[in-house]
């Protein structure tokens, strides 16, 4: 533990590398080699690193700041490690709540049971934004819905993981993964000969493969998969086109697919060619403009129709992020034990529904101690981190909470682990989290790894990129 002052308390924060001062088994191999790297030496690789970053293109997208808005991604040479032991429970919390997550979300477009039951408000789920009411009777390929799910997983202690929030729309992130491997072992090829290191390279080929799981009733032979992609503007384009080149997909935009029939084609150089499974990273109200936003230039006119009558597939469904709104997150525990007869592996974080009035009185007392996030709010927007505010952010936030609370909820602020992580002034502990991928088809899988996010400044808790985060490997060691 490391302890640091928060608005005159003191905060103790897990640091991930240590154990009672001692150098944990997972990061036995890490300590001599990073205590022992000169400066110049660090300071080279460093740069090095971010010339690939740059030469390769790995950036992501900011707008509305001033500037250039394509940033290089900050990248952090310190690797996290996990113990094989501490993954496979991960890697089983994680399978478990994407199983809930979809047996919610088929329950909710059929007969509704967990809410006739009691169990969550009929008002959270069927007056929820991201609910879509075109997909209401409609069961998937393979009753999946979600098929692509992040799990943001933050840890407090040794043994303490508690999942922050679910992703089971868009979840980006992966090619950063992915990009932050294969750094790793151009830079320091000696690490990975000393360490047995579980790969995570074979992603796209696992992708690939549960997308193909998931075809459409009506696909003859191997599906043709495409990536739907809003075009080069969007903050993720670097991923799309990556995991495109990864998996040896065509990737598209809307201009690019039309519907004729029973069936989505793809303009080619030959002629049409029929598509059978759309990997989409487009928002649901985009897809289709005779069935969502009129005005949408991204999507393809007539999609739906072609989808619910079986002659593709979209992963992930439309309506799919209704099972990841902030208000439906505190039921996700429920979700485990209403379908799958089983208590939750992994852990919420305490949360305070603000809809409710003694809970929104508790919040409005002591919004200085806690975190408070809108409910459809994502990438470090929209909250209050209050021991991080001023009086005057405080106040003006509580006004926000009392005019429209259900847009709110609130949690403790955690005291999240750190890693050592390599900073202008030489090594020194930053805050992390964790984003593993579940990829749900035929069978239920993840890569031993995921995307672990660091808060580059010092004393910050918010890792997203947009708010000054970066990112580094994630290892697992094998046993």
């Amino acid at each position: 533990m490391r302890n640091r002052r928060t608005n005159g308390s003191t905060v103790q924060y897990f640091n991930e590398m240590y154990h009672q001062d001692r150098i944990r088994d997972a990061y036995s191999m890490l300590g001599e080699w990073m205590a022992t790297m000169p400066v110049e030496i660090r300071r080279m690789k460093q740069a090095e690193a971010e010339a690939l970053f740059r030469r390769i293109g790995i950036t992501f997208a900011v707008y509305g700041e001033g500037g250039d808005p394509d940033r290089l991604m900050p990248f952090d040479m310190m690797p996290r490690v996990f113990l094989q032991s501490e993954w496979r429970r991960l890697e089983r919390g994680v399978k478990q709540r994407a199983r809930a997550l979809n047996a919610f979300l088929r329950d909710v477009y059929g007969r509704g049971e967990i809410v006739r039951a009691g169990r969550i408000p009929a008002r959270l789920v069927y007056q929820n934004a991201a609910y879509e009411r075109a997909m209401a009777g409609f069961v998937p390929p393979r009753g999946v819905f979600s098929h692509i799910i992040g799990i943001d997983l933050v840890r407090t202690g040794l043994d303490e993981f508690y999942v922050l929030e679910d992703n089971c729309r868009t979840p980006s992130g992966v090619s950063y993964m992915l990009e932050n491997r294969e750094i790793m072992m151009r830079m320091f090829p000696e690490l990975f000969r000393v360490n047995r290191i579980e790969p995570v390279e074979g992603y796209p080929d696992l992708l690939r493969r549960t997308l193909a799981s998931v075809a459409p009733p009506k696909c003859q032979g191997e599906p043709n998969i495409v990536i739907l992609t809003p075009g080069h503007f969007n903050s993720a384009y670097y991923e799309h086109s990556f995991l495109a080149d990864m998996m040896g997909v065509e990737l598209v935009e809307g201009v690019d697919l039309f519907v004729e029939g029973e069936f989505v084609y793809m303009r080619t150089t030959e002629g049409p060619r029929r598509v059978d499974v759309i990997y989409r990273r487009i928002d649901d109200s985009f897809l289709d403009p005779l069935c969502f936003r009129r005005d949408s230039m991204l999507g393809v006119p007539g999609l739906m129709d072609v989808y619910r009558s079986g002659g593709v597939t979209i992963c992930s469904a439309p309506g799919a992020g209704v099972a990841d709104d902030k208000a439906i997150y505190t039921f996700v525990p429920e979700m485990v034990r209403f379908y799958l007869g089983e208590e939750p592996i992994l852990r919420n974080v305490p949360t305070w529904q603000l809809w409710k009035e003694d809970d929104r009185k508790y919040v409005l007392d002591h919004l200085s101690e806690l975190v408070v996030k809108e409910v459809h709010g994502s990438g470090g927007y929209g909250m209050l981190v209050g021991p991080k505010s001023t009086k005057a952010e405080i106040a003006e936030f509580a006004e926000r909470v009392r005019a429209n609370p259900g847009n709110y909820i609130a949690q403790p602020t955690l005291a999240l682990s750190t890693c050592p992580t390599f900073v202008d002034e030489g090594i020194a502990p930053r805050h992390v989290d964790l984003r593993p991928f579940c990829l749900v088809g035929e069978r239920v899988e993840l890569v031993p790894g995921g995307l672990t996010r660091v808060a580059m400044r010092e004393g910050s808790l918010v890792v997203n990129s947009s708010q000054g985060g970066g990112v580094k490997d994630t290892w697992v060691l094998s046993e």
